[in-house]
């Protein structure tokens, strides 16, 4: 597949033609591509998504790890053409299975995940923030591997409220998921 070209706008439509290997998401229609992730991200990653695992092992909600598409604006009745934005959040908690499908999961989860790097921090603080609160996902954190730490955000009444910060050594709690909470000494360790 060539680059996706500046200007044009994209769906979830152009999504399905796509390399499984390129790593696109699509946000308001258009198209950013996405780099691999460093070998700290993905240990990073591998952490939460086995703790969250565990924790959820028996339970009605499940995590997913990326690629997972999230088409967070997607409503009964849409059609891929419809549909403009897909993110693949670095994790993604969904407890409603009516909005999983084969192609990930529609609507807004629970939860999503988001590990910063050099290429994604503004992105994940500033544009990820926003779409995520807009579509309604009831709890953000964004995990910096620089500073070791976690910031949790939870809607609440259309916003997000700083709920609470996390550092290398402490356990921080999962707001959505009852008694769930993440050894960050494992995750940065």
């Amino acid at each position: 597949m060539a680059l996706p070209a500046e200007g044009k706008r994209y769906t979830f439509a152009d999504a399905l033609t796509w390399d499984e290997s390129e790593r696109i998401e699509i946000i308001n229609g258009e198209a950013f591509m996405m780099a691999p992730p460093s070998r700290l991200h993905q240990e990073i990653s591998g952490e939460l998504f086995g703790q969250l695992r565990d924790y959820l092992k028996g339970k009605k909600c499940k995590v997913y790890h990326a690629p997972f598409g999230v088409r967070l604006f997607e409503e009964d009745g849409d059609y891929p053409e419809d549909v403009d934005t897909m993110v693949e959040p670095d994790l993604t908690v969904v407890c409603d299975p009516g909005k999983l499908d084969d192609r990930g999961c529609k609507g807004a989860p629970d939860l999503i995940i988001e590990i910063l790097s050099r290429s994604t921090r503004r992105y994940d603080r500033m544009t990820k923030f926003e779409l995520y609160r807009r579509a309604g996902v009831r709890e953000y954190w964004i995990v910096d591997p620089v500073s070791k730490s976690v910031q949790i955000f939870v809607l609440e009444n259309g916003h997000y409220a700083a709920k609470d910060f996390g550092s290398a050594e402490e356990k921080v709690r999962v707001n959505v998921l009852e008694d769930c909470e993440i050894d960050l000494s494992q995750v940065f360790s």
